[in-house]
C-alpha cells in the first residue's frame, strides 16, 4: 500500500504541479492587478497636471534649502516642476513595460534549464555532473542577475517620480503657499511618504537577514546529514532516509518562508490612500517586536521534528491510551541499547540548531517539542531494558507521546501556513529512486496516516488561501470605488475650478498612487536577489561538497553523494519555483500594461508636447481622462476574472488529490479522521499556543 501511496504522491507532485501549486498559494500576495489599479489614476493625474501647467505660473523658490534642491530642476517655475513630474512619470511607465516584458521572456527559459539540470543529475557518472551541471545552474543565475538589474532600474524610475513630487510639496510648504489645515494635511502626507521609505528599508534588512539564514542552513545541511547518518544503527536505512528527507524539506520551508517575507502583506494592508499614520506605526511596532526571519528559520525545522516524533510513535506501536507500549520492540538485546536512542540524538541535533537561531516565541515552541521528545526517549530508555513499567507510568508515557504527535502536527501545519510551503511535496529524485529499490518498506499504517494528514493539510491550506484572496478582492473593490470617484471628479473639472489647492490635492494623490506601484517593483528586486543567492549558494557550497564527498564515507545505499544530488535538485527546484512565480507576475503586468497602460502613457507623451491653446489639446485631454476611467473598470474586470480562475484551479487541485490519493487509502476509524482534522484546523487557526 505504501508503495502505491508513494507513487501516487510523486505523480501529484511533478515539477509542473509544484510550480502551479506555488502560484496558487502566492496568488493573494503576488496579485499584481491589485497594485496596478492606481496606475491609470497616476497617468490621468499627470495628464491633468499638464493641463494645469498651462495656467498661471509662479515661483516656489522662497526659503529654499541651504544646499539647494536635489530633485526639482526649475524651482522658479511651478509649471516647469509639474512638467518635470509628468516627464519622469512617462519614463517610469515606459521603462516598466519594457523591463517587465524582458523579465517575462527571461523567466520563461528557466524551466528548460531546470530540465537539463535534472537530466545531468540523474547521470550515474560524477564527472558528467561536475563538468556540465555548473553551466546549467549558472544560466539560471545569469537570468536572475539580469532581471535584478532590470528591476532595480525600474524601481529607481518610480522612486525618482516620488522624490520629485515629495520635494515639490516640501518646496510649496517652505514657500508658505499653504495655511492652517492644508499645511497640517500636506505635512502628514509627507510624513507618510517618509514612513513608506523606512518600511522599504526594513524590508531590505529582513530580506538580507533571511538570505543569510538560508545560506547558513544550506551550508549546515551536509553537516546535519553526516550527524544523522553517523548515529544510524545498522539496517535502519529507511528510517534514516525518512529523517534526512526532513533536512531537504527544511530548505524548502526556509526558501518559501523567504518568499513570504518579501510579499508580506503588512505594507499592502496599510497602503490605501486613506491610511492613517498611527495605524501604520502600530503595525510596524508589532513587526519590529517580532523577528520574522528567526520565526521562519524555526518553522523550517517542523518537518524534521515531525519525522522524529512520528518515528518515536511508530517504535512504541500505540494508537490510543488504552494500548500498551511494545516494550520488546524498544530494546535491542544484542547491542544492549534502546531503539529510540537514535531518535533522541536527532532531537538533540535539531535542538542544537534551534539554539543557534535568535530567540523568539516560535523558536521556544520548537525547542519545547524537542525537549518533550528527549524526555520521552529518556523514560523509554529507563524502562525498556527491564521489559516495561507499571500500567499507570506506561499510560502517562503513552498520553505524553500522543499529545506530542498532535502538537508536532499542529506546529507543522502552522509552519506550512506561515511559510506557504506545499502540504503535499515530492521526495527528492535520488531518495525516491533508492526507496523504490528497497524492499524494507516503512509500515503501511504510518504511510496511510501521513497521506491522510497531508490531504487534510492541503485542504485547509487551500481554504485559507481562498479566504485571503476573497479579502484581497473585497479590499480592491473598495479602493477601486475611491479611485474611480477621484477620476470622475477630475473629469468634471473645468479650468476655472482648478486652482492651486486642487493641483496640490492631485499631487498628493499622484504620490500615493505611484508609491503603490513602486512597492511592487521593490518586491521584484528582492525576488531576483533571492534566486541569484540560491544559485550562488548551490554553486559555491553544495556543488563543492558534492565534488569533495567520497563514496566510501557511507555504506548506505542512499549515501552522501546521492544526498548532495538531492540537495542540488531541491535548491534549483526552489529557484525555479520563484522564477515561475515571477513569470506569472510579469505576464500579468505585461498583459495589463498592453491593454490598459501603454496607450494612455503614449497619449500623455503627446499631451506634453501639444500647444495648449489649440482645441486639439482639449480633445486629447478628454480622451485621456475617459480612457483612464475605462482602464480602471477593465483592470477590475481582469481581477474578477483571475479570481474565478483561481477558484477553479484550487478546487480542481483538491479534487485531483482526493480522486487519486484519498481514493486509494483504506477506510479509517472516525476518531482517527477527527484527530487529524482537529490538529490541522488548530494549526491553520490563530489560537494554537496551548498545544505547545
Amino acid at each position: 500500500m505504501d508503495s502505491k501511496i508513494s507513487k501516487t504522491t510523486q505523480s501529484l507532485t511533478t515539477a509542473e504541479d509544484m510550480r502551479n501549486q506555488t502560484k496558487l498559494m502566492m496568488q493573494p500576495y503576488a496579485n499584481w492587478e491589485e497594485y496596478l489599479t492606481p496606475a491609470p489614476l497616476s497617468i490621468a493625474i499627470m495628464g491633468e497636471l499638464v493641463f494645469i501647467s498651462s495656467s498661471t505660473d509662479f515661483s516656489i523658490n522662497k526659503n529654499s534649502p541651504k544646499d539647494g534642491y536635489k530633485f526639482i530642476k526649475y524651482p522658479d517655475s511651478f509649471r516647469a516642476c509639474l512638467m518635470q513630474v509628468c516627464n519622469s512619470g512617462w519614463w517610469a511607465f515606459n521603462e516598466a513595460h519594457t523591463s517587465m516584458d524582458q523579465i517575462r521572456l527571461h523567466t520563461a527559459q528557466v524551466p528548460d534549464y531546470m530540465k537539463t539540470a535534472v537530466k545531468i543529475l540523474f547521470q550515474g557518472d560524477d564527472e558528467v555532473v561536475k563538468a556540465h551541471l555548473p553551466d546549467q545552474l549558472d544560466n539560471i543565475r545569469v537570468i536572475a542577475d539580469e532581471c535584478l538589474e532590470l528591476s532595480n532600474a525600474t524601481e529607481k524610475r518610480f522612486t525618482d517620480v516620488i522624490n520629485i513630487i515629495q520635494e515639490l510639496l516640501e518646496a510649496c510648504v517652505n514657500a508658505e503657499h499653504f495655511y492652517g489645515e492644508e499645511m497640517v494635511a500636506i505635512k502628514k502626507k509627507l510624513e507618510e511618504s517618509e514612513l513608506r521609505k523606512q518600511s522599504a528599508e526594513e524590508t531590505k534588512k529582513r530580506t538580507k537577514a533571511a538570505v543569510n539564514a538560508m545560506e547558513k542552513q544550506l551550508d549546515e545541511a551536509h553537516e546535519n546529514y553526516k550527524k544523522a547518518m553517523d548515529s544510524l544503527p545498522t539496517g535502519w536505512d529507511m528510517v534514516g532516509m525518512d529523517l534526512v528527507g526532513g533536512i531537504t524539506q527544511s530548505i524548502t520551508g526556509l526558501v518559501n518562508g523567504l518568499v513570504s517575507v518579501i510579499i508580506h502583506p503588512v505594507i499592502n494592508a496599510c497602503s490605501a490612500t486613506t491610511k492613517i499614520n498611527d495605524t501604520w506605526k502600530n503595525i510596524r511596532d508589532q513587526e519590529s517586536a517580532r523577528d520574522v526571519v528567526a520565526e521562519i528559520n524555526a518553522y523550517s525545522k517542523s518537518a524534521e521534528i515531525l519525522n522524529c516524533v512520528l518515528n518515536l510513535h511508530k517504535f512504541m506501536d500505540v494508537k490510543s491510551e488504552d494500548d500498551d507500549i511494545a516494550w520488546t520492540n524498544l530494546y535491542d538485546q544484542k547491542n544492549k541499547s534502546t531503539q529510540t536512542n537514535f531518535i533522541k540524538i536527532q532531537f538533540e541535533r535539531i535542538n542544537g540548531d534551534l539554539k543557534e537561531i535568535p530567540d523568539c516565541q516560535v523558536n521556544k515552541q520548537a525547542q519545547m517539542l524537542c525537549n518533550k521528545g528527549i524526555d520521552i526517549c529518556n523514560q523509554l530508555a529507563k524502562y525498556a531494558p527491564v521489559d516495561g513499567c507499571e500500567k499507570a507510568t506506561s499510560s502517562k508515557i503513552i498520553q505524553e507521546v500522543l499529545e506530542l504527535v498532535k502538537s508536532a502536527h499542529v506546529f507543522d501545519c502552522k509552519s506550512k501556513d506561515i511559510t506557504n510551503s506545499p502540504a503535499i511535496s515530492p521526495k527528492p529524485p535520488m531518495m525516491q529512486k533508492e526507496e523504490n529499490k528497497s524492499e524494507n518498506k516503512s509500515a503501511s499504517q504510518r504511510a496511510t496516516e501521513n497521506a491522510r494528514f497531508a490531504i487534510e493539510q492541503n485542504r485547509a491550506q487551500m481554504n485559507k488561501t481562498r479566504e485571503k484572496y476573497d479579502k484581497c478582492v473585497e479590499n480592491l473593490e473598495k479602493n477601486q470605488k475611491e479611485l474611480t470617484d477621484i477620476l470622475v471628479t477630475m473629469r468634471n473639472c473645468k479650468l476655472k475650478k482648478i486652482d492651486f489647492k486642487t493641483t496640490i490635492a492631485m499631487l498628493v494623490k499622484g504620490m500615493d498612487a505611484m508609491g503603490r506601484v513602486k512597492e511592487q517593483w521593490e518586491k521584484m528586486v528582492h525576488f531576483f536577489q533571492m534566486v541569484s543567492n540560491i544559485i550562488k549558494t548551490s554553486l559555491s557550497k553544495t556543488l563543492k561538497n558534492f565534488v569533495l564527498t567520497s563514496e566510501k564515507t557511507q555504506a548506505l545505499s542512499y549515501n552522501a553523494k546521492l544526498f548532495s544530488k538531492d540537495l542540488l535538485y531541491s535548491q534549483a527546484f526552489q529557484a525555479c519555483n520563484i522564477a515561475s512565480l515571477v513569470h506569472m507576475i510579469s505576464g500579468t503586468y505585461t498583459d495589463v500594461s498592453n491593454k490598459y497602460l501603454m496607450d494612455r502613457v503614449s497619449s500623455l507623451g503627446k499631451l506634453m508636447v501639444m500647444d495648449k491653446s489649440k482645441p486639439e489639446f482639449e480633445h486629447e485631454r478628454q480622451q485621456l481622462q475617459m480612457s483612464c476611467d475605462e482602464a480602471q473598470k477593465g483592470i477590475l474586470m481582469l481581477v474578477l476574472k483571475n479570481k474565478e480562475e483561481f477558484d477553479r484551479k484550487s478546487t480542481a487541485r483538491q479534487e485531483k488529490i482526493d480522486r487519486e490519493l484519498l481514493a486509494i487509502l483504506p477506510a479509517a476509524p472516525p476518531e482517527q479522521i477527527k484527530r487529524i482534522q482537529e490538529a490541522v484546523q488548530t494549526g491553520f487557526s490563530e489560537e494554537e499556543a496551548s498545544y505547545y
